[in-house]
């Protein structure tokens, strides 16, 4: 039987999901898994280059899965990269849904990397209103809040225990604040990677 890695998303090590990661000595990886050489993985990112990556001793692993939009409910705290629109709202490319432990992660309104001038939203879900085009999510942060628009394109995932085993070649892979290293590669107190062979949307 495989062992989670993590069976609580209370450990300390989750709140490095957005908070550490403008750092200097950090950056973002999204890629997939070339090959694993021992206690290195080989991440093909998205320009092509391949980044050798370590997971920290103590660091975890954590299953990114489908969700629905019937989950995101008033009272979760959730994450939304976004695209601006002209009237001040986000148009939603994904929606992460935190569990409960996590409230409070990277909390607030600022620039993501995903797409050129994508925003992260990282707040409470206040209300959610169906419109034309889609549900509108009002979310609150401390002072501020944001209008995100979910329509049937934005992608909407949740966290669950991951397990080492599935760190594999093809799996694909996100990670928020990988320290960089003396020798160039890559460490690691946490790897999202996509369940069931999912891409991580953040």
């Amino acid at each position: 039987m495989r062992t989670a890695i993590v069976s609580t998303f209370g450990l300390a090590a989750l709140a490095a999901f957005c908070s550490v990661a403008g750092a200097q000595d950090t950056m973002r990886v999204r890629g997939t898994i070339e090959r694993v050489d021992g206690p290195v993985y080989v991440v093909k990112v998205r320009d092509g280059a391949e980044l050798k990556i370590t997971l920290m001793d103590n660091g975890i692993v954590v299953a990114i899965a489908k969700a629905t939009l019937a989950d995101i409910k008033p009272g979760l705290f959730v994450g939304s990269t976004g695209m601006p629109q002209p009237d001040g709202s986000q148009k939603a490319i994904e929606v992460h849904i935190f569990p409960e432990a996590m409230r409070g992660t990277g909390e607030g309104h600022y620039a993501w990397d995903l797409e050129p001038n994508s925003t992260m939203t990282n707040a409470n879900v206040e209300e959610s209103v169906t419109g034309v085009d889609g549900q509108t999510l009002t979310l609150k942060y401390k002072n501020g809040e944001k209008k995100i628009l979910v329509t049937p394109q934005t992608a909407i995932v949740t966290y669950n225990p991951g397990y080492k085993a599935d760190l594999k070649p093809g799996t694909k892979i996100f990670i928020a604040a990988a320290k960089k290293q003396p020798d160039g590669s890559l460490q690691a107190a946490r790897i999202n990677y996509g369940k069931d062979g999912l891409t991580p949307p953040m």
